[in-house]
């Protein structure tokens, strides 16, 4: 089992004021017991400052200098955890923590990202349907895509390459289409919610595992980012946008344990739940308790 290091991310700079509280997520789902049994060290809180609800009026984006500046915290931050031979588990947050997280990697080398989200995240600024919120176009600026402050952070653009992704059980598709968002590069690999339900959640993880590991991929080995939201609606309520056709429990922890027993995964970010909107903390209980028998030795793989 690696070692496990827990990272908060409280951040909600690539949120909308009306999805505010994803920043009370790491404590939320630490009380939950995500980390119970994991035997994980506490390596530290990332704070957030500089939130505003304006959209810059330069990159239509809002906070992008925060977003910049807490990229560069969090990379730290993560950057000492993996040297210390540690798995880092990152807990946000909003997706731009994506940001920081790739940030810490793309300085030591050459790593692939299992982007497990009920959306791509691929937004151009001008089409953003979150007002300018980074955690639409997350994906877009890591692999980079986008205006410089965000995509080109310590001179490392792109923070991963396209050909090194992963879109993993995204079910977004037609609503990018309609809104005009730019499309994903040839290079990325797509298997989508149709795709997982035809093959299973154990053959298109090992699908997904088996691209990012491939001989002429990413040498070093993959991030796994996991939404909230690619959830099922049923079990998952407290993200900005539940929507039915999600996956169901079990098929998530079926999907991380492959990913991280793989040997390949050096790390792992949860974003976009929302306590605020928990009531009676059910969701989050779920959610934490997936990720932990998912990380836990005892995981079916």
């Amino acid at each position: 089992m690696p070692r496990y290091a827990i990272v908060e991310a409280p951040s909600a700079l690539g949120h909308v004021p009306e999805h505010l509280g994803v920043e009370r997520a790491p404590g939320v789902l630490l009380g939950a017991g995500l980390a119970d049994g994991l035997a994980a060290r506490r390596a530290g809180r990332v704070e957030a400052a500089g939130y505003s609800a304006g959209r810059d009026s330069e990159t239509q984006i809002m906070n992008p200098q925060a977003i910049r500046d807490y990229s560069t915290l969090l990379a730290d931050a993560v950057t000492a955890v993996l040297g210390e031979g540690e798995f880092p588990v990152v807990l946000g947050g909003d997706c731009s923590i994506l940001l920081g997280t790739m940030l810490a990697l793309r300085r030591r080398g050459r790593y692939g990202l299992l982007h497990i989200d009920g959306d791509a995240d691929y937004y151009q600024p001008e089409v953003n349907p979150l007002n300018g919120a980074a955690s639409a176009s997350d994906l877009a600026f890591a692999t980079g895509r986008g205006p410089d402050v965000l995509t080109d952070i310590e001179g490392l653009r792109p923070l991963v390459r396209a050909e090194d992704v992963v879109v993993f059980a995204s079910r977004d598709a037609a609503d990018r289409e309609r809104r005009g968002c730019q499309p994903l590069p040839a290079g990325m690999l797509v298997v989508d919610r149709d795709q997982v339900r035809r093959l299973g959640a154990d053959a298109a993880a090992r699908e997904a595992v088996g691209y990012l590991t491939r001989d002429e991929g990413p040498e070093d080995g993959f991030w796994i980012h996991l939404d909230a939201d690619v959830l099922d609606q049923t079990i998952m309520q407290a993200v900005d946008d539940p929507r039915p056709d999600g996956l169901a429990w079990d098929e998530l922890v079926t999907v991380l344990s492959i990913a991280v027993r793989s040997g390949r995964a050096v790390g792992l970010q949860v974003a976009i739940y929302n306590p605020d909107i928990d009531a009676g903390g059910a969701n989050g209980r779920g959610l934490a308790a997936t990720v932990r028998e998912a990380l836990a030795p005892s995981a079916d793989t």
